[in-house]
């Protein structure tokens, strides 16, 4: 039996109600050169009666059943079975276009140099997607080339995982999927990029995400907002923050205090934050020293290589700040990220 050339890799989980919504789009593929890799995860709805079903009507379906392991061990037994040079990730309850297989392979080809390549997604059904859901996917839709992946994977996951594409063996070589308390995707994405690998997105909506009130991003704490910032912390501190000499972590409420205090579980104790609220400037957080802006600039050239994190969650601070550190002619990726 020869090798597909993409292996779609399905984990599932009590999805009996979707199932058959993402199957048929993924037989309506325009590119027909692939295995359906499913992992049923001891489902206790009818899901696995269902895949044995699709299994007789579908040969290029591949289906391993075993106990209930949870996400990310069935993502790991699925991704040993996978045969093909390339690995699209797909869940249980999605959609997708008829042609994003076709399009992510044809932008991976054109592209050597990108290992991820993803597409815009839409939020289905609407009258379900809540104001804050919605804006996120706005933000992450906004972000298509390398560049822009790249300058905002601190803030948030920058690609929808069962929108993704990769390189089969340069996800194992990475290590697979792992379990560190946090969000498995969003781990996935932060090594990559430490591992210097390139993303990209086809600039069209070919992947329809569906919201529910039981998305392991509402249920499950591993996506909590406190693991998000255990996250970027543990990668700032093994990536970016490597041979600074001056830590500046710019907001002193309530996401500069959280991720401040993982900075400093990990031996990076900011040097002073920066705030606009007179209440706090001239006190302390952390035992830390609250400056105003107009002392930024002084007190920056007191490190021969400092680094700055805007860490501020309010809507439409990112922008403001990105302008006052323009001013004051600092580069972002180079003196300054924003981490939130």
């Amino acid at each position: 039996m020869s090798e597909p050339l993409v292996s779609i890799l399905m984990p599932v989980y009590n999805a009996a109600a979707t199932l058959d919504e993402a199957f048929e789009s993924l037989r309506n593929q325009s590119l027909r050169d692939f295995e359906i890799v499913a992992v049923d995860d001891g489902s206790e709805d009818g899901s696995g009666e269902l895949l044995e079903r699709w299994r007789e009507r579908e040969p290029r379906l591949r289906l391993l059943r075993a106990g209930h392991e949870g996400l990310i061990g069935a993502l790991n037994r699925g991704l040993s079975a996978c045969r093909g040079r390339l690995l699209a990730r797909m869940d249980a309850d999605d959609r997708s276009h008829p042609q994003r297989l076709e399009k992510q392979v044809a932008l991976l080809e054109q592209h050597a140099d990108v290992s991820v390549a993803s597409c815009l997604v839409e939020l289905f059904p609407r009258q379900q997607v809540g104001e804050g859901f919605r804006i996120y996917v706005e933000w992450l839709n906004g972000l298509v080339g390398h560049e822009e992946i790249e300058r905002e994977i601190f803030i948030e996951s920058p690609i929808v995982h069962p929108s993704a594409m990769v390189y089969r063996e340069e996800l194992v070589e990475l290590g697979g999927y792992q379990e560190r308390g946090w969000a498995e995707d969003y781990d996935l994405w932060l090594r990559f990029a430490a591992a210097g690998k390139r993303f990209a997105k086809v600039p069209e909506t070919l992947f329809f995400w569906r919201e529910h009130a039981d998305r392991m991003t509402h249920t499950d704490g591993r996506y909590s907002v406190e693991n998000f910032l255990r996250a970027k912390s543990h990668y700032l501190i093994g990536g970016p923050l490597r041979e600074r000499n001056g830590l500046i972590v710019w907001g002193a409420g309530k996401t500069g205090r959280r991720l401040s205090k993982h900075l400093i579980r990990g031996g990076h104790r900011p040097d002073f934050f920066v705030d606009i609220d007179a209440k706090k400037i001239g006190g302390t957080l952390r035992n830390v020293p609250v400056i105003d802006v107009d002392e930024l600039a002084d007190r920056w050239e007191e490190w021969e290589h400092p680094m700055l994190l805007a860490a501020v969650g309010s809507r439409g601070a990112r922008g403001l700040i990105r302008g006052e550190l323009a001013r004051l002619e600092l580069r972002e990726g180079v003196d300054f990220l924003c981490v939130a």
